[in-house]
């Protein structure tokens, strides 16, 4: 967020959490993006705060309740308040549980295991989500909008345009079996924590083969990762990658470090291609 809206987002968050009961005398930042994520104390809860037009956070809280009773691995609600999305000033605020992290990183073998239980109890759950193909045809609306993107060389362009068109198309040829997925499962929306590796954050929530999960995480989480199709995940892959970098060429990227981010990535599909 921009600094003064943060500070509107951090001001609203503590007055939402004191009204229930939830003393939050200080805020510590933990994630700045599209939203605000911070650890409130004394009560020691975790609030998420983004600006209130635009948000799927009912979505969110929805989801994440189901899947907390089926048992999956996912960062719970706190349950000290109703669970639920409080609205003021503009603002939109869930308060979670807060989980201590643990040292150490989640292990391959761990973080595939975890995936493959949050994708079996996502096959049990029926809500409305986007197919994965709605994010590549807003990436290739961006690239069509030259003020959205202007910092892109138009060989660069092209180069963008043609891979997200030909590998998804590869992608839904290959016909593989569609299901609930988390969206974007990368390192940053898993908690290491004492109960093993928890997911978060759902506003990302699609419909896809599994192994466009796994194209978000680590490299070494899909050989472990059972009955994953290599081929299509190598494809997968190629997709997210193009994806993202799309939006860090985007002129109102927030993302930190975003445009380093994004030559980086393109640097890697041009050798793809054979054109660096």
């Amino acid at each position: 967020m921009h600094a003064s809206e943060g500070a509107r987002a951090v001001a609203v968050a503590r007055s939402v959490a004191a009204s229930l009961g939830l003393p939050a005398d200080e805020a510590a930042v933990l994630h700045d993006s599209n939203k605000l994520t911070l650890r409130l104390l004394p009560a020691d809860t975790l609030a998420r705060v983004a600006p209130a037009d635009g948000q799927v956070a009912e979505f969110e809280v929805g989801l994440a309740r189901r899947l907390t009773e089926a048992g999956c691995p996912v960062g719970a609600l706190d349950p000290r308040v109703e669970p639920r999305v409080y609205e003021r000033d503009g603002f939109v605020v869930t308060l979670w549980r807060y989980y201590e992290p643990v040292v150490g990183e989640v292990t391959p073998d761990v973080f595939a295991r975890a995936l493959a239980r949050l994708h079996t109890g996502m096959r049990e759950v029926d809500v409305p989500a986007p197919r994965f193909t709605e994010r590549v045809e807003r990436a290739q609306r961006f690239l069509a909008d030259h003020e959205r993107t202007p910092g892109l060389a138009p060989a660069d362009r092209s180069l963008l345009q043609e891979t997200l068109r030909s590998t998804a198309e590869w992608i839904a040829a290959r016909g593989a079996p569609e299901q609930l997925l988390h969206g974007e499962p990368h390192p940053g929306n898993v908690l290491a924590t004492a109960h093993g590796p928890l997911f978060i954050d759902w506003e990302t929530c699609c419909r896809g083969p599994v192994e466009f999960d796994l194209a978000h995480a680590p490299e070494e989480v899909g050989p472990p990762y059972p009955g994953v199709d290599t081929e299509l995940l190598h494809r997968c892959r190629l997709l997210v990658r193009a994806i993202v970098t799309v939006w860090r060429w985007d002129r109102e990227d927030l993302f930190p470090d975003g445009r380093r981010m994004g030559e980086e990535w393109l640097a890697r599909i041009r050798a793809a291609a054979g054109r660096d």
